[in-house]
This record gives structure tokens, C-alpha cells and sequence, in this order.
């Protein structure tokens, strides 16, 4: 596994297990397979509602829980006392002491107050790091204006067919990472029959969908791909081996639509 370290000196994995719509007995078991097979991140939501199935898998896997990085996402436009309650609520329900990582899951409309008991959870250790999710240039902008804490992390829509080059880097000179949902596109284009990607996959004995994900964590950004299958759980996390040449990357950028497949994303 490869990791990035946050501008705190937190170290975070490149890869993880998202768990979107992984619910009862099968989120336990894919979250203790995912572990098994040497995944460390593991990313859920109360807006998932499977934050007590997560903590039972992580707990299931017997793994130390130091050796992990969990991270969870605040939903709803919540008062400061309520998002206080929250983050209580979540660290019951993964049954752990600690968050490493715990972001809002979307802009709200009392995004300050609720940032402020995420500020006040991280400076009392309870959390590991804070950071977003879900917010554009123009809301970023806006919103670091307001922060104590920077956030260490932006979690939002990115894949070869949606790139983020320019906002990458605007992340960047904030000091901020970008975390990748929907890394593979969520099945909304079917990448194994991607040209670009199959001509490099042939070459490295790999899936197209491998190059995909390797494409983004070489750019330093950390990926959350879903499966429930341990095949490609197992297939997802064998990207370390290899690494693509300037050329190659190039190539997938000539990929990028620079637009989004989620059209709910368009409303914040």
C-alpha cells in the first residue's frame, strides 16, 4: 500500500474500500474481507447508514485498530450542538475512540457551525483529521475564508472521465488533498472497453480498470472504489506493482470529458 500524508502529518492510504450501499450482514463481511486482503482505508457516512455494520467488520477482522484508517461523513444541515451529537453517535456506531478522517458530506446551508464542532472534535483528539466533501472551486473558496482548521481533504467526483486537473492543483496550493469517489465512474460508462486503457492494460497485464484507478493515485489522489465481489477486491488493490510512464498518463488525460456523470451534483 502507498500512502499520502495530509498536511498535518497524518498518512493517509491511496486506496480504500467505499461501502455506498453496502448494508447488514454483507457489509460486515465484505468490510472484514476488504481488510483481510490489505486494505487500511475504509470510508463510510451516517447518510450510508452502515456505520455500525462497519464497525462490526473492522471488529471482525480481529486487525489492530491503529493499523486502519476509517473514515466517516456528517450528513444533514445540522446545528453545531447537533453535529456535536453526531460525531458521538458515529463513534459509537464504529465502535472505535477515534475518527482518522471525518468530513461534511455535502455543503450545507450551516456549514460553519457544523465545521466548528468538526474543528472542536479534532482539537480534542477525538478526530484524526477534517476535511469535505462534495464542494466546487467556488464553495471551497468561500468556505476556507470561514475555517480555523483548513481541511485536510476534499472527497469528490473524479475518474478518467472527469479529471479535476485545474482544481487539483488549486487544492494543492491550499495544501488540501483530493480524495476520488466514484474512481471507476460507478459503471455509468464501461471502462474495460476504453481503448486508451485496454492498449496500456495489455501491456502491464493488468484490467482497464486498474489503469484507471493506478492513473489517479500516480497523481496523488486517493481512491475509494466500491465492490462486494473479493475478486475484484483483490484486483482493485494490486496497483502498486507498476507504475504508468509520462506518456502513458497523457494519453488518459486525451480520455477526460471534463463533466460530471452525477446530475445531482449540479444542485450544490
Amino acid at each position: 500500500m502507498e500512502y499520502i500524508t495530509l498536511y498535518n502529518g497524518i498518512k493517509m492510504p491511496l486506496l480504500g474500500l467505499g461501502t455506498w450501499d453496502l448494508r447488514g450482514q454483507e457489509c460486515i463481511d465484505t468490510v472484514c474481507c476488504t481488510i483481510k486482503n490489505g486494505y487500511k482505508l475504509i470510508d463510510t457516512a451516517q447518510m450510508y447508514e452502515n456505520e455500525r455494520e462497519v464497525g462490526e467488520g473492522i471488529l471482525k477482522s480481529r486487525i489492530s485498530r491503529d493499523k486502519l484508517f476509517v473514515t466517516t461523513k456528517i450528513y444533514g444541515n445540522n446545528s453545531y450542538q447537533k453535529t456535536k451529537e453526531a460525531i458521538e453517535k458515529s463513534l459509537k456506531n464504529l465502535k472505535t475512540n477515534y475518527i482518522d478522517l471525518l468530513l461534511l458530506h455535502e455543503p450545507y446551508l450551516q456549514e460553519k457551525d457544523m465545521y466548528k464542532a468538526l474543528e472542536e472534535a479534532y482539537n480534542e483528539g477525538k478526530v484524526k483529521a477534517i476535511g469535505i466533501s462534495n464542494y466546487d472551486e467556488k464553495r471551497l473558496t468561500r468556505f476556507i475564508k470561514q475555517c480555523h482548521v483548513i481541511p485536510a481533504i476534499n472527497q469528490i467526483e473524479c475518474h478518467v472521465y472527469y479529471q479535476k486537473h485545474r482544481f487539483q492543483k488549486i487544492l494543492d496550493d491550499h495544501h488540501i488533498k483530493m480524495q476520488a469517489w466514484a474512481p471507476l465512474a460507478q459503471a455509468k460508462i464501461n471502462i474495460s472497453q476504453e481503448s486508451i486503457l485496454l492498449e496500456i492494460a495489455n501491456k502491464y497485464k493488468k484490467t482497464p480498470s486498474q489503469i484507471a484507478l493506478r492513473f489517479l493515485v500516480q497523481r496523488g489522489i486517493s481512491v475509494i472504489p466500491k465492490s462486494k465481489r473479493e475478486e475484484r477486491l483483490v484486483e482493485n488493490i494490486n496497483i502498486f506493482d507498476f507504475s504508468l510512464t509520462n506518456d502513458e498518463m497523457e494519453k488518459i488525460k486525451k480520455i477526460d470529458r471534463n463533466e460530471t456523470l452525477f446530475s445531482w451534483t449540479k444542485c450544490f
